[in-house]
């Protein structure tokens, strides 16, 4: 049995629609684009592939030579402990950025303001020449005397001064993201947990943050892939990334285009692997959200 309905005004179409023809869309030049992708492609296989001038026999050798594979895995560890000093401090600067202190916020804002507005290649070789400005560090009573002091090359190695140079930089713009992931949660579930009398950091860490993840997990993600290829300009301040390790053979072989073609071979995968973790971590912070602009009481 078929059950009709008719259909109500809103669903009609306007009259002076009603006697349109519905006609097909013309496909006569659709394989216009579709040839020169294809012509494109193929001028690109045989421009690159078979080209005799990269040398992918040499790239092959050096995809896991011992050096290359040190320097690869000085980079992965070098993004993840950066990435995670980012977060932790960008979660520490957005909550003071949104502190009703007019000090506290300030001196976020400051710090947002300074390590966005430089460069980063420009903070890494400052954190490196720190002993130019300060011979010796210590702790002591301000204006007063010096309790514990040490020597500042002892201090600010390269790896020293890669860390603080990328991890300071990252933590003002996971600030950013982090403040606009809870300024997207309402306000109304802050100040329910609050009448409850659960305390603001607490409220903060099991009702905001979490509903602020999937928010801040997509830019987080970039942020990642950003990293990883952000700790190349460590080789500059000579610690011995993979670009730096590339870098160490051929100045000694002269195979240029070879050694960094493996490092963009090597970039590539460990970005298409963040990739996937980044798809997987977003598809799980994003469970039972609903998309903008549906109707969930709508079934068909």
């Amino acid at each position: 049995m078929t059950i009709e309905r008719e259909l109500p005004d809103t669903e009609r179409a306007p009259p002076e629609l009603a006697n349109l023809r519905i006609v097909p869309r013309n496909g006569r030049y659709r394989w216009i684009p579709i040839a020169i992708v294809i012509v494109l492609a193929l001028m690109l296989l045989d421009g690159v592939v078979f080209n005799p001038r990269f040398e992918w026999g040499v790239v092959g050798s050096y995809l896991f030579t011992p050096t290359i594979l040190q320097g690869l895995a000085t980079t992965v560890w070098l993004t993840a402990l950066c990435m995670s000093l980012g977060v932790l401090l960008g979660i520490v600067i957005a909550v003071m950025r949104m502190s009703p202190s007019r000090i506290v916020s300030g001196f976020a804002r400051l710090y947002i303001w300074f390590f966005r507005g430089t460069p980063i290649l420009v903070q890494l070789i400052f954190w490196y020449n720190l002993a130019a400005l300060f011979p010796n560090l210590g702790l002591g009573i301000p204006f007063g005397p010096t309790l514990i002091e040490f020597r500042t090359n002892d201090i600010i190695t390269p790896l020293a001064a890669a860390i603080l140079g990328l991890a300071l930089n990252e933590g003002a713009y996971m600030a950013e993201i982090v403040r606009a992931g809870i300024s997207s949660v309402d306000e109304g579930q802050d100040e329910a947990a609050r009448a409850l009398g659960m305390p603001r950091l607490k409220s903060m860490r099991r009702i905001v943050l979490p509903q602020a993840m999937r928010f801040i997990i997509p830019p987080t993600g970039n942020e990642t892939i950003g990293m990883l290829k952000m700790t190349s300009l460590v080789s500059v301040i000579a610690l011995s990334d993979l670009l730096y390790s590339a870098q160490a053979i051929y100045s000694r072989t002269f195979e240029t285009i070879p050694l960094l073609l493996v490092c963009c071979c090597w970039y590539l995968v460990l970005t298409s692997l963040l990739s996937v973790v980044q798809a997987r971590i977003e598809a799980y912070y994003g469970r039972g959200a609903t998309p903008v602009g549906t109707n969930q009481g709508d079934r068909t």
